[in-house]
C-alpha cells in the first residue's frame, strides 16, 4: 500500500516519541485503535515484497516506485502490533520477519553518509531521512520499553547510521531543522550519542521560528504546522525541556481561530503545497492529546476527543501511556469572534456556523465564506487592463467596520530613445526603462468586505483613466462555489465550462436543504475569462460582469 509524499508526511507527523517508565496495559488503549492498526498490518502483509531482488522489503506505490518512507511505516505498525497483547498479530513471528525485511530495504537505501532519497525531489537528503527515522525511532522506543533485544538489533544499524549522518548533515527549509532535531532526539533516547545532542542544540540555538500571529515560517496549516508541533513535543519530552512546548501551545491556540465550523482548516495563507487544499486537523492529534493531558486543558481536550477516534496511533499510546489517562472536562472552542492575523495577512470572522475569511494582501482570492454545506470557495475579480488587471490587494485596512483592499495599476506607452541607440532582443527590456512615457493609463481597484446579519456584502469598485471608448475597461467578478449544489437564476457563459453569468437579479445556490442568495447582478457582457486574468477556479463559477467605472455591491445571504 503506497503513499504519496503528503500522505507520508501527515502520517509521520502524528507518531509520538517520548520515554516513559512504564508500559501501557491492554485496558489503557481503546480497542478501535488496536483494530485500526491490525487492519493496516494486514494490508502491508499483502503488499510488502518478499521475493528476492532489489525491492525486497519495500512496498510499491501506485506508480510502481518503491519509496523509502513506506517501509518505515511498516516497521512502526508491525512493531506496535507485535508487542501489544490485544493485537491479532501479538507475538506473531512473521511480523519479525517482515520488520527485518523492511529494515534491510532501508539500510540498502542509505547513502554512505546515512541518508535516503525522496524520489520526487530530494536526494541524499538528511531531512527526508529524519522523516523516515520518526517511524523507525518510535518502533525502537517500543522495543526498548518492552525489552525486545531482537527488534532493537534489527533497527540499530539503520538508526545509528542515519543519526551519525544527521548530526552533521544540512537542511533545506525552516521545518527541516526541527524534523532532524526530533529524529536525533528519538535515536539518542535509544542509542545515546553526545554528537546527536550537540547537533540538536546547534539548531535550537537559532531560535524557534514562530511569529506574533503564532504561525511558523511556512504558515502551513495542514502539513508543516503539524510537523513542527510534533517535533517540539518530541523534543520537550525526550530532552526533558518543557519550555519547548510553548510554541506548540501557541500554535494550537491560534489554530482554534483557523477552523471552519465543519472542521476544515483555513489553508488560504499557506506558503507551501497545502495552500487552498481541503484538510482537517487530523495531523495534530499527538500534540493536541499531549497538551490536553500535560496542561489539563479543556479546549485541547475538546480537540483531542474530536480527533482521537480516527487519528490516535497505537504506537504513540504504547510509547507514552500517560496519553491514555482520562482527559480533563471539555471547554468550548471559540465560535463567535473577529480575529486578525496581521503578519499572516488574514482576518477571520466566525458567528456560530457562519464563517468568513478575508485575505488582506498578495492573493487574488480575497474572500471566502460558508455556512453549513453552502461554501463560497473564493471571490475574486479582474479587468482587462493591459493584461495585468487581476485584482490582488497590496494592502487592506479596517474602515468603518469593513475590510477595504486596494490596488493601483498604471500602464504607459513608450517613446523613442533619446539619443537614439540600437535596440535588439537582448537589450530591449533594459532600454525600455530609459524611454519616455506618455499616454499613461491608470486604474484604481478596490474590494470591500463587510459583515452583516446572516451574511456578508462585497463591494467591487474599479475606475480611472480607462481608454477612449465610452464603455471603459471590461470587468468580471468570479464567485467560486463548492461542488454538489444546484445553481439557479443565471445563464451559461459562452466558451467556458461550468461557468455561469448572473445577467440580472439574484442567483440562488441550494444544497442539502440550505440556500445561498447572491446578487444583485447586472451583467452587460458575457466574457468571463479576461485577458491577463488568472485561469478559472475548479468547479462551479458564477460571474458578474461590467465595464469601468464599476461600483457594485454583491450580497451573500445564507439561510
Amino acid at each position: 500500500m503506497g503513499m504519496t509524499r503528503r500522505q507520508a508526511i501527515l502520517s509521520l507527523s502524528t507518531a509520538a516519541a517520548a520515554t516513559v517508565a512504564r508500559t501501557a496495559t491492554a485496558a489503557d488503549i481503546p480497542a478501535p485503535v488496536v483494530a485500526r492498526t491490525d487492519t493496516a498490518v494486514d494490508l502491508y502483509l499483502k503488499s510488502q515484497i518478499t521475493e528476492a531482488g532489489p525491492w525486497l522489503g519495500s512496498v510499491p506505490d501506485d506508480y510502481l516506485q518503491h519509496p523509502v518512507g513506506t517501509p518505515s511505516g511498516v516497521i512502526e505498525l508491525m512493531t506496535a502490533a507485535f508487542l501489544h497483547p490485544q493485537s491479532t498479530h501479538h507475538n506473531e513471528n512473521e511480523l519479525i520477519t517482515r520488520i527485518r525485511l523492511a529494515a534491510g530495504y532501508l539500510e540498502r537505501s542509505q547513502s554512505p553518509e546515512g541518508f535516503i532519497d525522496l524520489l520526487s525531489t530530494n536526494f541524499n537528503s538528511p531531512p527526508d531521512t529524519g522523516f523516515v527515522v520518526h517511524n523507525v525511532g518510535t518502533a525502537a522506543a517500543l522495543a526498548k520499553l518492552y525489552s525486545n533485544d531482537t527488534l532493537l538489533g534489527i533497527l540499530r544499524p539503520f538508526l545509528t547510521k542515519a543519526g551519525n549522518g544527521m548530526a552533521v548533515g544540512g537542511i533545506h527549509t525552516p521545518n527541516h531543522r526541527w524534523v532532524v532535531s526530533s529524529a536525533l532526539a528519538q535515536i539518542n533516547d535509544v542509542f545515546p550519542n553526545p554528537s546527536y545532542l550537540k547537533r540538536i542544540n546547534q539548531w535550537l540555538a537559532e531560535g524557534i521560528d514562530i511569529d506574533a500571529d503564532d504561525q511558523y515560517t511556512e504558515r502551513s496549516t495542514v502539513t508543516y504546522n503539524t510537523i513542527c508541533d510534533r517535533a517540539f513535543t518530541v523534543l520537550a519530552a525526550k530532552l526533558k525541556r518543557p519550555e519547548l512546548l510553548d510554541p506548540v501551545r501557541r500554535n494550537l491556540r491560534a489554530m482554534m481561530y483557523l477552523l471552519h465550523p465543519d472542521g476544515e482548516v483555513v489553508t488560504e495563507v499557506s506558503k507551501r503545497q497545502d495552500q487552498f487544499v481541503r484538510g482537517t486537523m487530523s495531523g495534530y492529534w499527538f500534540p493536541v492529546q499531549y497538551l490536553a493531558v500535560h496542561d489539563s486543558d479543556g479546549q485541547f481536550s475538546t480537540l483531542a476527543r474530536q480527533l482521537g477516534p480516527d487519528n490516535a496511533r497505537l504506537s504513540a499510546l504504547m510509547e507514552y501511556p500517560e496519553l491514555n489517562t482520562v482527559l480533563p472536562p471539555d471547554a468550548a472552542l471559540p465560535d463567535n469572534y473577529e480575529k486578525q492575523f496581521p503578519l499572516v495577512g488574514l482576518a477571520r470572522i466566525r458567528r456560530g456556523d457562519l464563517d468568513g475569511t478575508v485575505i488582506l494582501a498578495d492573493s487574488s482570492r480575497f474572500f471566502s465564506a460558508r455556512k453549513g454545506p453552502l461554501i463560497v470557495n473564493a471571490v475574486r475579480f479582474a479587468t482587462s487592463f493591459f493584461g495585468k488587471g487581476q485584482f490582488i490587494p497590496t494592502a487592506t485596512t479596517k474602515q468603518n467596520g469593513a475590510y477595504v483592499g486596494t490596488q493601483a495599476l498604471d500602464a504607459p506607452y513608450y517613446q523613442p530613445l533619446v539619443p537614439p541607440q540600437p535596440v535588439n532582443p537582448q537589450n530591449w527590456s533594459t532600454l525600455r526603462a530609459k524611454r519616455g512615457k506618455t499616454q499613461i493609463c491608470k486604474l484604481q481597484q478596490t474590494a470591500t468586505v463587510k459583515e452583516r446579519a446572516g451574511g456578508f456584502d462585497v463591494r467591487i469598485q474599479a475606475s480611472g483613466n480607462t481608454g477612449p471608448t465610452a464603455l471603459g475597461v471590461p470587468l468580471a467578478v468570479e464567485i467560486s462555489l463548492r461542488e454538489g449544489g444546484q445553481l439557479e437564476g443565471c445563464w451559461p457563459a459562452p466558451h467556458a465550462e461550468n461557468s455561469w453569468v448572473l445577467k440580472q437579479g439574484y442567483a440562488t445556490y441550494r444544497m442539502a436543504g440550505k440556500t445561498l442568495r447572491i446578487g444583485p447582478g447586472d451583467s452587460p457582457h458575457l466574457l468571463v475569462q479576461l485577458r491577463g486574468a488568472e485561469p478559472k477556479l475548479p468547479g462551479t463559477s458564477l460571474y458578474l460582469t461590467g465595464y469601468t467605472p464599476f461600483d457594485q455591491t454583491i450580497s451573500f445571504d445564507f439561510s
